[in-house]
């Protein structure tokens, strides 16, 4: 890829000449639905001469798959399956168990999981969506109840139930109210008896049949014992497709994670876009401890915004409920699109605020920067505060950033244009051909430093995803950060890409031996 470009008029790697859609190289734009036949005439000689290396059967997959003219269809919906039963039976232990890793809080005391949380799960060749819930209790009170009207939504929302019931206590009260809701719900149900930890103990499953469920399938969610057994029926309770779920309304609602170190105004920015006193506001740092979904409309569109608690200096160094909100943050931001961290503009950045922004980084994320308080900010603090920013995110300067007041609504309109502009960055595919043309143009006037003897090449360049994009280039030889970096820095002074973090691998191949 070092020889001449096939269109000298495009926009070299130096900036010096422009392509017209340059004017702005850091805004979102559309790119064009075509390309000129020489670009792709070349992207077909540089796959061509990709053969001659060696490749491996998941190269060949990464190319094959990565098709920018295949528009992604739509996937169906897929089933539910929620997990219910009364506190600390072992819901979220077994959660664990089926997902294959430590996803939900797990604690000896009751009460831990509040919220209806849900995870992708997989087995035997089949993907659905498991619903950990928090213990149902008929009769409670308070925030107990809450967690009770959650777990019936989750039930109303899902296509199939697995109801927990702790075998070494037997039948209690509270298990045979819920069966009676269950069966008004209509749900199919399958009964998992756990905390059976041995062959001995599975006389104490046979109790269970009293519920009038049908089999009580004995489980030990601790060891993993009698998962399998479980998981086949709730799969055949399980439909192909979700009934109950439904098809996401197209163009929305987007969801974004409203983030943050304590005390930042994150509740208050979620009640000013809400319009209503939609969760607690209190001058005392660390209110929020569970995340709090809502949607809001903003310009004729609907918008997902999650209110997380406030992200500590040392999570492993928390205890009790703010160890576990950290972790529910983690997972807000995981099931969402777009981190929109919001910053104390009237203090100095600190540490813990760039730690922040790395989070979103590192979960691949979209990325929008809030300074809030902007009513309390004077005119030298706005200096420094640029120079504070310029300083400390000079590896980040390609995300977006709004200044508002959260308390007097100052500038929070101007948050959806600056959302939808990351987001349609973080959706952003380049054609192969394109992308070729300009490593191509870049390659030319920049080549790899000479190291060792010998100057790497870049052979081959695909994107086989987005969110984020993620770009794969095949090379001759290993590149070292520094050229990765500039490559990512063209990337974005070419095609823009503001608001999302960039992905770039290397795939080092070499040539096939003659035989």
């Amino acid at each position: 890829m070092t020889g001449r470009p096939d269109r000298p008029e495009a926009a070299r790697a130096d900036g010096a000449q422009a392509h017209p859609d340059q004017a702005r190289p850091d805004a979102a734009r559309p790119l064009p639905d075509g390309w000129p036949a020489g670009d792709e005439r070349r992207t077909d000689a540089l796959r061509s001469g990709l053969d001659a290396y060696e490749l491996t059967d998941e190269d060949l997959e990464l190319l094959e798959a990565a098709d920018e003219d295949a528009a992604p269809a739509d996937a169906p919906p897929l089933p539910v399956l929620a997990v219910v039963g009364r506190p600390n039976v072992g819901k979220s232990t077994l959660v664990n168990r089926i997902v294959g890793r430590r996803v939900a809080v797990v604690q000896d005391t009751p009460g831990v999981t509040r919220d209806r949380v849900s995870y992708p799960a997989s087995w035997n060749g089949r993907d659905f969506t498991l619903v950990d819930t928090g213990g149902w209790e008929l009769d409670a009170a308070g925030i107990h109840a809450s967690v009770a009207r959650q777990s019936e939504a989750a039930v109303q929302a899902a296509d199939a139930v697995v109801l927990v019931v702790d075998a070494t206590v037997g039948i209690a009260d509270a298990d045979a109210d819920i069966v009676r809701l269950l069966r008004r719900s209509g749900r199919p149900v399958v009964l998992a008896a756990n905390k059976v930890d041995s062959a001995v103990q599975e006389s104490d499953a046979a109790v269970l049949w009293g519920l009038g469920l049908g089999e009580p399938h004995p489980v030990s969610a601790m060891h993993g014992r009698g998962m399998g057994t479980l998981l086949d029926a709730a799969l055949a309770a399980l439909p192909e497709e979700s009934a109950a779920a439904g098809p996401a309304p197209a163009g929305g609602p987007r969801r974004i994670a409203i983030l943050g170190r304590p005390n930042v105004g994150k509740s208050s920015l979620l009640n000013r876009l809400a319009q209503a006193e939609r969760v607690v506001v209190d001058p005392l740092a660390g209110t929020t401890r569970d995340p709090v979904d809502e949607t809001v409309e903003l310009d004729g569109r609907p918008w997902t915004f999650v209110d997380t608690a406030g992200v500590r200096r040392r999570v492993r160094q928390a205890k009790g409920a703010d160890f576990y909100a950290s972790l529910r943050t983690q997972a807000a931001l995981e099931k969402a699109e777009l981190g929109l961290v919001l910053l104390d503009a009237s203090e100095p950045l600190t540490e813990q605020d760039v730690r922040v922004m790395q989070q979103v980084i590192d979960a691949g994320r979209a990325l929008v920067l809030v300074c809030n308080k902007w009513d309390l900010v004077s005119g030298d603090r706005r200096a420094e505060l640029d120079r504070e920013m310029e300083r400390e995110l000079v590896q980040i300067r390609w995300a977006e950033r709004v200044n508002l007041s959260a308390k007097t609504g100052w500038h929070a309109n101007r948050l959806t244009r600056a959302m939808q502009t990351a987001l349609d960055s973080w959706d952003r595919r380049i054609p192969t051909g394109r992308l070729n043309s300009f490593l191509g143009e870049l390659a030319a006037a920049h080549p790899h430093p000479v190291r060792g003897g010998r100057q790497p090449r870049i052979l081959f360049a695909t994107q086989p995803s987005v969110r984020p994009p993620r770009f794969v280039l095949f090379a001759s030889g290993f590149l070292e950060a520094g050229y990765r970096r500039f490559i990512e820095n063209r990337l974005r002074e070419r095609f823009g890409f503001p608001g999302t973090p960039i992905q770039i691998s290397v795939r080092v191949r070499e040539r096939r031996k003659r035989r």
